[in-house]
């Protein structure tokens, strides 16, 4: 089951429903909660992503569909590990500009995924040790990141594929090595 969720329709749901979240932000949480939390983690990213919406607004209520669509495809690629995963981002056809702010804005809100979940020991410790902590490094410095002025467009375009590749590559190699962070987590609720 691998229903995706277009980029654009997502942005503009979460417009439309007045989310503070954008698409990019949105798919980057939902990931890094996973990877913690594993299939738990859809209710609390639901709620956080709609906070300050209106629950009568029937806007909400399509955006509420639509996230629950990125929720269910997300998980799938993710758990599957067939390389499917993909962070939910721009296509080609838009700016190269647009796009490195969008893949920022996925890793911060990864980060924020990964770091607003409960931390228990094990998941300081896991966190802190390589390769996890590199990743964390890594996606820090994306989150900063703006084009080079001086390259040709080509350049940055070749550039920003590289760093989609890592941080797609980056999230799968999280999802798996905190699998036994999830398996924990949820026995003992």
């Amino acid at each position: 089951m691998d229903e995706k969720v277009a980029y654009e329709v997502l942005e503009a749901t979460l417009k439309n429903c007045g989310a503070s979240w954008d698409a990019a932000q949105t798919h980057g949480l939902l990931t890094g909660r996973l990877a913690i939390v594993g299939v738990p983690a859809g209710p609390d990213w639901l709620l956080q992503v709609l906070e300050g919406t209106d629950e009568a607004n029937a806007l909400r209520l399509e955006c509420q569909r639509i996230l629950d669509r990125l929720y269910q495809s997300t998980y799938w690629q993710l758990s599957e590990r067939l390389s499917e995963f993909e962070p939910l981002l721009p296509g080609d056809e838009d700016d190269v500009a647009e796009r490195a702010v969008a893949l920022a804005n996925w890793c911060e809100g990864f980060l924020h995924g990964i770091v607003s979940a409960r931390h228990g020991d094990a998941l300081r410790e896991r966190l802190g040790a390589e390769p996890l902590s590199d990743i964390i490094k890594d996606m820090l410095q994306i989150t900063r990141a703006g084009l080079d002025e001086e390259s040709d467009e080509e350049d940055n375009e070749s550039a920003y594929v590289e760093l989609v590749e890592y941080v797609r590559v980056a999230a799968q190699l999280c999802y798996e090595e905190l699998a036994d962070i999830r398996y924990t987590t949820s026995e003992s609720k």
